[in-house]
This record gives C-alpha cells, sequence and structure tokens, in this order.
C-alpha cells in the first residue's frame, strides 16, 4: 500500500476481470482480511426502476421539484 493509500491490482488480475480505468469498488473489511467488490453499473431499466421509485416516495413525502432544486442549490453552496 502506497502513503497514501492506495493499493495495485496486478495487470492479470485487471485483465481477468476486465477491470478499466474509474471502476468503482465497495471494501469490505473483516478483521485482517479485505474484500473489493465491483459497483455496477446500472442497465437502463434498472435506472429507470430506480427514478421511479424516487418519484414515488417524493411525492408520498410530499416534496415538490422546487423543494429538490432548493436542496440542491443549498448543498452547492447556493442559497
Amino acid at each position: 500500500m502506497s502513503s497514501r493509500g492506495q493499493v495495485v491490482i496486478p495487470q492479470p488480475i485487471r485483465t481477468q476481470l476486465r477491470l478499466e480505468p474509474g471502476a468503482e469498488f465497495v471494501v469490505l473489511a473483516k478483521n485482517d482480511v479485505l474484500v473489493l467488490q465491483r459497483v455496477p453499473n446500472p442497465s437502463w431499466d434498472q435506472f429507470d426502476t430506480l427514478i421511479r421509485e424516487a418519484r414515488r416516495q417524493a411525492r408520498s413525502a410530499g416534496l415538490t421539484r422546487r423543494d429538490v432544486r432548493r436542496a440542491i442549490a443549498k448543498v452547492r453552496g447556493g442559497r
């Protein structure tokens, strides 16, 4: 491990797993074992399902598009 906490995955393993630069992982740790699990990109169908569910939950909570825009602006350092 580097001084910046970076870990190198050897080329043969990257090739075998078809890992490309920018691949994202979840890191799980238990005792002295680390497990890297690739986070897959959702398919378009999965993405559509996630969006529908998020919109349903927002409606159920009484959120409006204006509420969402304000929350985003606040997080980004706006108003």
